[in-house]
């Protein structure tokens, strides 16, 4: 087998989690740094990835590192790495992004310039040509640059991986479908325990939950860009590997799968992408304010992203909105709330200091992921 280093970025905070996914798939983590996860593959692997990691934001495929204090030093060493081993005479290639921490080159566009200039320098002199077309399957380069070292890698994904083809609608301040996945893989919930969520919005905590309770891949009904790498990857890989998937598909008869909002229209766009992800018959989406939330039965869990007050006008039905969430929830017999929100005083408007509470920056806003443990259910008896 020809070993190659993958990158797969995450978000902040739930590299634990994306590593755990890695390891289930069958492949060696080779190193863990703020953001992203390094593992070693094949073709096979990188393909797989693609399919069926739920929390990565996209897969790269390495191309190489090095250190680089100048931009000259940025220049020989990209023309250094043998870039004619992926991308082909007639392939698209540009930076398409750039992110320099605590290095001495910080101007992204000079650095998405520069690298640019270097892989048509090398693939000139190894090709032979002076004039590319650019006119084949699409090659996107992106660049991280972490205290002066360079690590570059071909993105293999495309549209980000947080993008499964279900949530064409949304509601205001969506949470991703990867955040979403990675704070449901944080909890201790499986598929025969009960899950709500009374702020669901366009329903993606509920529709994740329902994917990962059926076993449905979350990549297997999208595209990616390395599926037009016919250079480097056979058509027959990726056909393997939505096969798998559709062979690992299994339905459970009993989940108990809710999601309410007090938004009627957003119930309704819930129920679009719940039935567009194929997961419709598995989730209970209803109308329902969070003071009306109820349900009859121990042990259940609540994960969800309640509003935070992203807008000045909003943040004053907060103390209101957080209280009866609060309420609502102690009346609930041994439960556990998992949420995560910005609002700084969630703790005290809900009533109860949380037994964990976990910071997740989601993009640029820093988050904490408030755990509000309930006791845990008794072991039931072997038959």
């Amino acid at each position: 087998m020809h070993y190659i280093e993958l990158i797969a970025p995450c978000h902040f905070g739930l590299e634990a989690v994306l590593k755990r996914e890695i390891l289930e798939l069958g492949y060696e983590i080779s190193s863990v740094e703020d953001g992203r996860i390094t593992f070693l593959g094949d073709m096979e692997a990188l393909v797989r990835a693609n399919v069926f990691l739920r929390t990565a934001e996209r897969v790269l495929l390495k191309v190489g590192s090095f250190r680089a204090e100048s931009f000259e030093e940025l220049f020989e060493q990209t023309k250094a790495l043998a870039w004619e081993e992926y991308i082909p005479k007639d392939g698209k290639f540009w930076v398409a992004k750039a992110a320099s921490v605590k290095s001495r080159l910080f101007s992204t566009s000079d650095i998405q310039s520069i690298m640019k200039k270097a892989i048509v320098k090398r693939l000139q002199e190894k090709y032979h040509m002076e004039w590319f077309p650019e006119n084949g399957a699409e090659y996107p380069i992106r660049v991280f640059l972490m205290k002066d070292t360079v690590t570059v890698g071909i993105d293999a994904s495309g549209v980000s991986l947080h993008k499964r083809g279900y949530r064409e609608l949304a509601g205001p301040a969506p949470i991703s479908e990867t955040l979403a996945a990675a704070l449901i893989q944080l909890t201790p919930w499986r598929k025969d325990r009960i899950l709500v969520d009374p702020f669901c919005g366009s329903g993606t905590f509920p529709i994740e939950a329902a994917m990962m309770a059926a076993n449905i891949a979350p990549g297997m009904n999208r595209s990616f860009t390395a599926e037009a790498w016919k250079n480097l990857i056979p058509k027959k890989l990726w056909y393997e590997a939505i096969d798998e998937a559709n062979d690992l598909i299994e339905r459970p008869k009993d989940t108990d799968i809710q999601g309410y909002d007090i938004d009627g229209e957003v119930v309704r766009i819930a129920r679009i992408n719940a039935k567009k992800a194929g997961v419709e018959e598995m989730i209970h989406f209803q109308e329902r304010a969070v003071k009306d939330l109820s349900h009859p039965k121990k042990y259940g869990f609540i994960i969800t992203n309640p509003p935070y007050g992203e807008r000045l006008e909003d943040k004053a039905s907060l103390p209101a909105l957080y209280r009866e969430f609060g309420e609502s929830f102690r009346q609930l017999d041994a439960w556990s709330a998992y949420l995560i929100t910005s609002y700084e005083d969630t703790e005290r408007y809900f009533g109860r200091k949380a037994d964990k509470n976990r910071k997740i920056y989601n993009g640029m806003l820093k988050t904490y992921y408030y755990q509000f443990l309930g006791p845990k259910p008794p072991k039931r008896k072997a038959d």
